[in-house]
Parts: structure tokens; sequence; C-alpha cells
């Protein structure tokens, strides 16, 4: 794989920010290296953003995702969005406009990324897995699958108690507004996007039955068995740390439904 820091001035938050991208590489000498070979000029994309204390390096900094995406022939992006819970903030930057709208048209602009629903996808892990529920069931035409691991999905629950250390985040994210029922909730979109007619992506959700968001997971788990969406949940032993998120991101690319040529 390619590793590119990829600086970059955004129109939409008016100023220069980051994304790291994993490109495939067809290469014959490496060791130990298993890269998938594509004929297909344009590549399958993973977006894949990060938790609330994080920026756009850190998962190539904790966990393999670059060997386990070399396997696959998987394009990597991973964007810098802040402590914005990916959203246009009531005091703050418009980071869901940047992360929906113009994050992926610049790069595709600048890299061989397929523009096609069946070849995106997007995943992330507590803050990201919120942000990554949130884009794909507010925008399910725009991907074949999503992901969550150890994910914030029971945001309205935060917003409605005002929970430490996130109080002060949250009001600049969200002011005073009831996110209950709205395009912030994603217990709410789960059900929406069930009774819709349009596409609808296929979920893997995981949460360590030790982590401390787990309360929320079982309860998006509760909704989700509610619904007739395509939802894989793994409840198994963990906490809220990368050990954890190593290994289920690499078991989210092992499920993801790509296209084999």
């Amino acid at each position: 794989m390619a590793r590119i820091t990829c600086d970059f001035f955004s129109d939409t938050l008016m100023l220069n920010t980051t994304m790291t991208v994993l490109l495939p590489e067809q290469t014959t000498k490496q060791f130990d290296i298993k890269n998938k070979k594509r004929t297909k000029n344009l590549h399958p994309t993973l977006y894949l953003l990060h938790g609330f204390s994080d920026d756009h390096s850190i998962w190539t900094r904790r966990t393999s995702i670059e060997r386990y995406a070399a396997e696959h022939g998987l394009a990597v992006v991973m964007p810098d969005v802040d402590h914005s819970f990916y959203t246009d903030m009531k005091y703050g930057k418009n980071y869901w406009t940047f992360l929906t709208e113009e994050l992926p048209r610049v790069a595709q602009e600048l890299f061989p990324l397929s523009d096609q629903r069946e070849d995106n996808f997007v995943a992330g892990l507590s803050m990201g897995g919120y942000g990554a529920m949130k884009w794909a069931l507010n925008k399910p035409e725009k991907f074949a699958a999503a992901a969550t691991l150890s994910g914030v999905v029971d945001l309205v629950s935060h917003v409605k108690n005002k929970e430490e250390p996130l109080e002060q985040t949250l009001f600049h994210v969200f002011g005073e507004e009831d996110i209950e029922g709205s395009m912030h909730d994603v217990l709410h979109l789960l059900k929406k996007v069930d009774q819709s007619s349009g596409p609808k992506p296929k979920i893997y959700h995981a949460c360590g039955t030790e982590d401390f968001l787990f309360e929320g997971n079982k309860l998006f788990k509760s909704i989700a068995d509610q619904t007739k969406l395509d939802v894989k949940t793994t409840f198994d032993v963990g906490t809220h740390e990368w050990g954890y998120w190593d290994e289920h991101i690499k078991r989210v690319l092992q499920w993801l439904p790509l296209k084999e040529e």
C-alpha cells in the first residue's frame, strides 16, 4: 500500500486540513505483504473515521489497517474532524457538510477512487462509530455497508444528561437543540431507513462487554433487531481500547461486500 498524508484546502471549513489515504499498490518483491491485484482503474474505498481524542493519522498508528487493506485491494480515506461529532456545529465549523459533500469529491478528484455505491463503505470507532452510522443512515444511497466499533450510538442520552467530560463539547456541537428524532439520532435513523423504500446498507456492529459505552450499544442492538435491516452484531470481551478495534477492523474488512474480479 501507498500511504499518503494529503494536506488540502477545504472551502467548507475555510482552512487547510489533512487526510491520510491508503492506496493499493501492486508490488512483487515485498516480504510478508499480500497485495490483492485489481484490474479496475478505480479502487473500492473505505472512509474510516477517528474517535474523540484522535485525528486522521490514528488508525495507521494504532492498528494494522494498512496491511489488512492491502489484502483486499481496498483504498482507505481517513479525514480529520476535530471534536465535531461529524456535525455542522452550532458554535464551530460545518464538519457534516465537509464530510459528506466535500471530502468524497476532493478525494475522488485527487485519487483513483470509485464513486459507485457498491464500492463505497464507511466505518469508525467511538465518536467515529457514531459518525459512520450517521453518514450511512442519513445517506444510504452512498454506501453498500457501514460499521460501528464501540460507537457512541446513543448520543441522545449523552446530550440530555450533559455528561462530563463531553458536556462543553456537545454544547458547542448542538447548542440547546433536542436531537432526539433528528438526523443526529442514529437510533431513530435505524427505524427510518428500515421503513423507507430506498437502499439499505449492511451494518457491522461491535462493542466490548466491558466498554463504558456498552449499554448504549445494547440499545442499538435491541432497536436493530426490531427492523429488517441486515445487521451483524458482536458483543465480546473487551474495553474501549485499540487491541479491540484492531481485531474488529480486520473482521470488518473480511465482512465487506467487496466485488470479486
